[in-house]
């Protein structure tokens, strides 16, 4: 399968990387000309607990060197993905797949825009990833990754791609209801991001204090009464949930914690922020996702 990786970030280096040692042909797409450079002088370089790797793989900061692909993987910042929709149509052709693994809500509605959502795939993993340095990430947690059609009835495209994605490594399962699995993630993001952004702290350290698991555990509550006046199915604990996420991530800094790292834009308005803003339509109560959103958004400020 040809594939372009459109974002090639912490996880979109991961996720090509392991494509491409399972025989893919994987090309990173990136506006980062220090990180493109480095993985076509070295490789990919990996560290995966006490071990590193490296992985030989082609970057380019151009998409008219890929061409057209079976599969245009977008991984990019929710904040950035009006900016590739354009990219992403044209490396996929009329009938190449369109993948969004990417955090937050709206995503999939941008896509929308330029491309038939019956080509569009999307899904959540519990993968977690940190660029340490250009050409260079740490693989810090593995988990499972779940993707499903966003038109319910066309599995198709679903089905092959995760089965070159268990191929690779990569544990998948397909769904049909992928809008509850986007919900489901998006209640860990709720209940991590913003507060070990805030803090300082890794996903494992949220768990250390009852102050830290409380305030996760009441954002989580408060989207789950908003996904609950919009007639969202939940499936299992979405609390529960979360603190195994954190658990099972416990040495990454959450994505949204790297991105105030940095000094970058944060995904907060595809998150918290979509939290607050579906709640006000609804006449919700969501006072800790306000305050977080408010909180990260004050920080972004004041860069």
């Amino acid at each position: 399968m040809k594939i372009a990786m459109i974002g090639a970030g912490a996880m979109g280096s991961l996720f090509g990387a392991l494509l491409a040692e399972a025989g893919e042909t994987v090309t990173l797409l990136d506006i980062r000309k220090d990180h493109v450079d480095s993985i076509n002088a070295n490789g990919l370089i990996i560290e995966d607990g006490y071990q590193r790797r490296t992985v030989k793989i082609t970057a380019t900061t151009d998409p008219d060197q890929i061409g057209i692909v079976d599969l245009s993987f977008v991984f990019v910042k929710s904040t950035h993905t009006a900016d590739v929709v354009r990219t992403a149509a044209e490396l996929s052709g009329s009938e190449g797949w369109v993948l969004t693994l990417q955090n937050g809500m709206g995503n999939i509605e941008t896509l929308s825009e330029r491309i038939d959502p019956l080509r569009i795939i999307a899904g959540t993993t519990s993968h977690g990833a940190t660029l340490l340095a250009p050409g260079k990430i740490r693989h810090a947690g593995i988990g499972e990754t779940v993707i499903g059609p966003w038109e319910k009835t066309i599995m198709f495209g679903a089905k092959i791609i995760a089965e070159r994605f268990n191929q690779a490594g990569i544990i998948t399962r397909t769904v049909a209801d992928v809008q509850s699995m986007l919900w489901s993630k998006l209640f860990i993001n709720v209940g991590i991001n913003a507060i070990t952004a805030l803090t300082g702290i890794s996903n494992g350290q949220l768990l250390d204090l009852e102050q830290t698991r409380q305030i996760s555990r009441e954002a989580v509550y408060e989207a789950v009464s908003v996904a609950r006046a919009m007639g969202i199915t939940i499936q299992e604990d979405p609390v529960e949930k979360t603190f195994l996420a954190a658990t099972a991530t416990a040495h990454n800094r959450s994505s949204m914690g790297q991105d105030v790292d940095k000094r970058r834009p944060t995904e907060i308005h595809a998150i918290n922020g979509f939290i607050v803003r579906m709640a006000q339509q609804l006449g919700v109560q969501v006072p800790v996702n306000r305050t977080l959103t408010s909180l990260i958004e004050t920080l972004e400020a004041h860069y």
